[in-house]
């Protein structure tokens, strides 16, 4: 499989678990939702796209939110998302 491909298995589980409970580094529960490739989580009102994502996704592994700070809108989600079982 191609990195694209990885991905787009990787966004099929994040739609997947929608609406389940995730938690932040520091422990702060949060669900999400999803409405044309935007994420929106229970404790922001801006939204998370795919792309960003896909950039997190792209120069894993990450070990920390700060890694994709600057590059990533939302990334204590981004990885609270990507570095959980459920999905990866």
């Amino acid at each position: 499989m191609d990195r694209k491909s990885d991905f787009d298995a990787v966004w099929s589980k994040i739609c997947a678990h929608a609406g389940e409970e995730f938690h932040t580094v520091r422990m702060l529960p949060f669900t999400y939702s999803i409405t044309n490739n935007n994420l929106l989580t229970t404790r922001t009102d801006y939204k998370c796209s795919k792309k960003d994502f896909y950039k997190a996704f792209l120069i894993e592994p990450i070990h920390n939110p700060s890694q994709i700070s600057n590059i990533v809108r939302g990334a204590s989600y981004v990885y609270a998302i990507l570095s959980d079982p459920r999905i990866r």
